[in-house]
């Protein structure tokens, strides 16, 4: 499916080293991904490459992060990226993958099955909901990748994550724009002073990684019910 040549000298040049078992678990990733697409909507890029760039070598960059460790929950994870290359890259990580769509929850049982993963929890959950529920401060690392825009996306996120922990948010080019409009939001929620590593994609895209470090209980009025998160962000 992809050229598993290809994307090693990818990941190389971004100082990523994948072992032979890593590419072929990324190779049946892919494989899985094009043709379960065909019945449920996952993702529009099919392309080999496409794949490869803007799916594997992004989800990669933010797993070579070394805060991703320890209990980490993918928010909105949809097809599986970051959270489950992340799993590929990291085997040891415990991770959450929160989906609320149930043809996607399906889809991340069958692969992480298809692939051997375990170690994978699969919550059919609306973050703002979750976070009322077990998984309330709880994770060492909360993520997401093209969500939501960053004040509405740390209402979703912080709740989940842990006094001492991270949260890390997947983002384009408008990484410093969207950490300024996000300041009141993350500072109500309990986050930290945000840092960004930028990267590029091997097409020239450029992405940004926003860490918000968790340095506060977030407050027991938040996360709002989704209507209110979306009508008046914080």
């Amino acid at each position: 499916m992809i050229d598993k040549s290809r994307l090693e000298g990818k990941a190389a040049a971004l100082d990523i080293t994948l072992s032979g078992a890593q590419l072929d678990l990324l190779d049946r990733y892919a494989q899985l991904l094009v043709e379960y697409n065909q019945k449920v909507n996952l993702t529009a890029i099919t392309n080999p490459e496409g794949i490869e760039d803007k799916h594997f070598v992004d989800s990669l960059l933010f797993a070579r992060h070394p805060q991703v460790a320890g209990k980490m929950v993918d928010v909105g994870t949809g097809a599986g990226f970051p959270g489950v290359v992340a799993k590929i890259y990291k085997p040891e990580l415990e991770l959450t993958l929160m989906e609320p769509t149930g043809k996607r929850v399906e889809f991340l049982k069958y692969l992480c099955g298809q692939l051997g993963l375990t170690g994978v929890e699969f919550a059919k959950e609306r973050a703002e909901e979750a976070a009322r529920k077990q998984w309330r401060e709880v994770f060492d690392v909360a993520t997401a990748r093209a969500v939501a825009a960053l004040p509405v996306l740390s209402e979703y996120c912080l709740p989940l994550v842990k006094v001492g922990g991270i949260f890390l948010a997947m983002k384009g080019p408008d990484g410093e724009q969207e950490l300024a409009a996000a300041h009141r939001a993350i500072t109500l929620l309990g986050g930290g002073k945000g840092n960004i590593t930028s990267a590029l994609l091997p097409g020239g895209d450029q992405r940004c990684l926003i860490q918000i470090p968790k340095i506060a209980p977030t407050p027991g009025a938040y996360p709002r019910n989704g209507g209110k998160i979306a009508k008046k962000p914080l």
